[in-house]
């Protein structure tokens, strides 16, 4: 080879393992931050998750990982200081999770990899899917292609139900391509839509009474900041107002909602794993394509539906991945 071609080898080499380069100096140890929605005992599953992945692919915490978890606590607005918090902190890479937490990210910085573990709209945060280019690239939640599917759900469980209300934070960016797929959905299915726009933890239980006051006959929730924070409460609030509700990952039933239909967000974290070890060792994220979910997950809570005087169809029953009775 001659020393000029070498030399171009070399450096497109260097250019494309920075992380791995860097860890080498530090003795193997790398940091990454986590840009999350709630608190780490809150998210302990999918962190675990993640971790395990990690693991998995030799990236042990405590040994040349250090993991640096910084949370929301429900509200969006503050993720523009925690990124930057973040960056500040020389992580090597940001981790976010939807869509308001990797704008943020985005925006403190044009050159750490950032990996989202879980947005609802890619294209949001990237220019193309297969290959997105700058310095973002991770995982799709599927949330918005999945509203029509939970709306034809809650119309199998509940035939004669004619009004449903979709709880949306609308300031999310996310949100109103999901409602847009919950007006169609209903339309194409004869049933009115109304919309419960929540912005924070306060906003809650007026949108359920307007719910009741409108006559509401079942509710699609969405998955974002505040409803996540507040997953307890909207449960509660939900029985509380016999308002069948469905929702888009299994943390909400656990809790006590009725039904989930959508991505394993386990598998996520732990696929998040693959793309932060892919860069790690050299990849550019902006070649990484936005993958989709494989592993997808309907999960029913019979005890809500006793509570709410509901029977569930045993054809939705026996294709259940999980059942809580």
């Amino acid at each position: 080879m001659r020393r000029r071609d070498f030399i171009k080898v070399m450096a497109g080499s260097t250019a494309a393992w920075p992380l791995a380069a860097r860890a080498q100096q530090l003795g193997g140890n790398v940091r990454i931050g986590l840009l999350e929605t709630i608190p780490a005992a809150a998210n302990a599953a999918n962190y675990d998750s993640l971790r395990l992945g990690l693991k998995e692919l030799g990236h042990i915490e405590g040994q040349n990982l250090t993991l640096d978890y910084r949370s929301a606590d429900g509200h969006n607005e503050r993720f523009p200081e925690l990124a930057k918090a973040l960056v500040d902190s020389k992580v090597d890479l940001i981790v976010t999770r939807g869509t308001p937490a990797v704008l943020a990210a985005k925006e403190a910085t044009k050159t750490l990899p950032i990996v989202m573990v879980a947005i609802g709209e890619p294209l949001l945060a990237v220019s193309a899917i297969a290959h997105p280019g700058g310095n973002v690239t991770g995982l799709s939640a599927f949330v918005t292609d999945l509203q029509a599917k939970r709306v034809e759900l809650l119309k199998d469980i509940m035939p004669r139900i004619s009004r449903i209300a979709a709880l949306l934070d609308m300031s999310n960016p996310v949100s109103p391509p999901q409602w847009k797929q919950i007006e169609e959905a209903a339309h194409s299915l004869g049933l009115a839509s109304e919309l419960l726009d929540v912005r924070t933890g306060a906003d809650l239980e007026r949108a359920f009474d307007a719910a009741s006051r409108d006559h509401v006959d079942a509710l699609v929730v969405g998955i974002d900041t505040l409803t996540q924070a507040n997953r307890q409460a909207i449960a509660n609030l939900a029985v509380a107002h016999h308002l069948p509700s469905i929702y888009a990952s299994r943390e909400f039933v656990q809790a006590g909602g009725l039904l989930t239909y959508g991505p394993s967000y386990l598998d996520l974290y732990r696929r998040a794993a693959t793309y932060i070890d892919k860069i790690l060792k050299g990849s550019k994220p902006g070649d990484l394509p936005v993958e989709q979910p494989t592993k997808f997950e309907l999960v029913i809570n019979l005890k809500t539906a006793k509570t709410l005087g509901l029977s569930i169809p045993q054809t939705l029953l026996a294709t259940a991945n999980d059942v809580i009775e």
